[in-house]
């Protein structure tokens, strides 16, 4: 079987976010419940090092909606560039709306459509730095890593606060069959 990029990435991309999505909704339930403040989680970190939660949860969103609009283009950015955010400064209903934005445009994608990129180049464009791929070594070796580090660290914040998640939160429903 030759590679598909379209199942590469989308129905991986539609798992995790999903699950992300659901995952928002938990903590911000156990949030709630515990009378916890989420504006305070949006802008903490889990190292001083790291980006905060908000970034987090936007660079899910753009490592699949945002990556597919990228090897369209054939140009792919940072969510966050010499111009400012992308996806501007979302509050936790922002972030939540990004996922499922992020969904709808997804699940809008054609396997005929994202197919046709194969074999097309990506360049990765960071500030005056522009570094060239082919696309299923950029999907591969870049998007989707940073795609699953990003969810999983989303899901991280919310473990380290009580948040009652497990790895099947993290991963969603199956494909099966």
């Amino acid at each position: 079987m030759s590679f598909s990029l379209y199942n590469a990435t989308v129905p991986n991309y539609l798992q995790i976010l999903r699950a992300t999505s659901e995952v928002l909704k938990k903590g911000e339930s156990f949030f709630s419940e515990n009378n916890l403040d989420l504006k305070e989680l949006l802008y903490s970190k889990l190292a001083d090092d790291m980006a905060p939660f908000q970034f987090q949860v936007v660079s899910v969103a753009h490592h699949s909606m945002g990556a597919l609009k990228g090897y369209e283009a054939g140009q792919f950015s940072p969510p966050i560039t010499r111009d400012g955010p992308v996806y501007g400064d979302p509050d936790y209903e922002g972030l939540k709306a990004l996922i499922e934005k992020a969904i709808a445009e997804v699940e809008s994608c054609s396997k005929e459509q994202v197919d046709s990129w194969a074999g097309k180049q990506v360049i990765f464009k960071m500030g005056k730095n522009e570094i060239p791929f082919q696309i299923e070594n950029f999907v591969n070796s870049f998007s989707i890593p940073n795609f699953y580090f990003h969810a999983t660290t989303t899901y991280a914040f919310f473990r380290m606060r009580g948040v009652a998640l497990g790895k099947m939160d993290f991963l969603g429903e199956w494909r099966m069959g």
